[in-house]
């Protein structure tokens, strides 16, 4: 029985086509902005090649000669300008250098830190300064207050060159309305949906002239998308086990999942389960106990939330205690999961953001051991080749898989 529901409005929907690199200049649309991308130009403007958007690399409504200049100076990166479509559809001409910038999300920090611009940021959200574990080399910046808010003030004193925000949260046109009247440019890049993160990380790559360390970044995360992509597309349907996704709100007498369309439904079709709350349309519904033993799920995986039970760094609650919360209620010891040890934890830490690819890994890994990879060592490169951080001792899902 659904005992209640809401949608919430940071629902993500994942597009399975492959991205296009959607700056202005990226004129065949193959992701990199180089010497072909002049040569289709001129097919262009010689008429032997079919025009396409980004291919007004100049942004003026005509493919010219002015297109082939501006292409040289992104290749050259000397340009002074440059013109992309951000996370909200919005298409934008950002003057650069980029020298000053201001995040409002941890993952948007996440981000800057990939690409080594930490020394170009102005100020921080509050949310960002509370994660220090990451970004303790940032807790002295100036703050802009709790971002849900907004404090639009606290930004205009710091002048930025560029603000970087979510598309919804808070809506972006809330956002550009207030930093236009200072004239202050706003961009919307998520850095939490998985079918587009490679191509914000390299749209920001360019523009603040960090593309190695996009690109390098933009290895590593397709590398184990592939690899997860490669084992699912050899199972059979039998082989995807039934599962039930709880949230980290839940409590014993108000059970939460993730109905169809969210991202973490979407996101275990991915990775070859079956999100048994998909029959549910509804985005976050709320399902009682014996809902969840009616439909008795071969697999269990329960999210917590990394700043309220902060097992994954320094542990304030065991593991142990979490699972049994779960295992323990009044029936469950009949279902299939709990039988047969089938019930896991995993920290919203590495299902979000620019690492979430590592998320995805652990959760092929529990629904099909025989899954031949190694999460935490992808999680510990990513921190140590990506991020350049020591690796503590981490513990982001429990129990913990066969490799790790």
């Amino acid at each position: 029985m659904i005992l209640a529901s809401f949608t919430a409005p940071e629902i993500m929907h994942v597009n399975a086509s492959d991205y296009t690199l959607s700056i202005f200049g990226n004129a065949n649309m193959d992701d990199v902005i180089d010497e072909s991308d002049i040569a289709y130009v001129e097919g262009i403007i010689e008429g032997t090649n079919e025009e396409t958007e980004l291919a007004d690399a100049k942004h003026d409504g005509v493919i010219d000669e002015d297109d082939i200049a501006q292409i040289e100076l992104i290749i050259d990166r000397t340009e002074s300008e440059l013109t992309i479509v951000d996370s909200a559809n919005r298409t934008l001409t950002i003057e650069k250098p980029v020298k000053t910038i201001i995040v409002v999300s941890g993952h948007a920090a996440e981000a800057i830190r990939i690409l080594g611009s930490e020394n170009k940021l102005a100020g921080v959200s509050n949310i960002i300064k509370k994660k220090d574990y990451y970004f303790s080399d940032l807790s002295d910046l100036p703050s802009v207050g709790d971002w849900k808010v907004g404090d639009y003030e606290a930004i205009a004193a710091l002048d930025p060159d560029l603000v970087i925000s979510y598309a919804n949260w808070p809506p972006i046109s809330e956002v550009e309305e207030n930093l236009n009247n200072f004239g202050i440019p706003v961009i919307a890049l998520e850095f939490t949906n998985p079918s587009i993160i490679t191509e914000e990380i390299e749209k920001l790559g360019y523009l603040l002239d960090e593309r190695d360390n996009a690109k390098k970044y933009s290895i590593w995360n397709e590398r184990y998308k592939v690899m997860i992509d490669e084992f699912v597309c050899e199972l059979s349907e039998d082989e995807k086990p039934r599962t039930f996704l709880e949230t980290a709100y839940s409590g014993p007498g108000d059970i939460s999942t993730y109905g169809t369309g969210t991202k973490a439904d979407i996101g275990l079709s991915m990775v070859g389960g079956k999100n048994i709350a998909d029959i549910l349309q509804i985005s976050y519904p709320h399902v009682d106990s014996e809902w969840v033993i009616n439909e008795d799920p071969d697999v269990i995986i329960k999210y917590v939330m990394s700043s309220e039970v902060e097992w994954g760094w320094n542990s304030t609650e065991t593991p142990e205690s979490l699972v049994n919360s779960v295992i323990n209620r009044d029936g469950w010891e009949y279902l299939k999961a709990v039988k047969d040890g089938r019930v896991y934890l995993i920290s919203n830490e590495v299902m979000e953001g620019p690492d979430g690819i590592v998320g995805y890994l652990f959760w092929t890994k529990m629904l099909h051991p025989e899954f031949d990879a190694d999460p935490v060592a992808a999680y510990r490169e990513y921190l140590s080749d990506i991020l350049v951080l020591e690796c503590p001792d981490l513990i982001f899902s429990y129990p913990e898989t066969d490799a790790a």
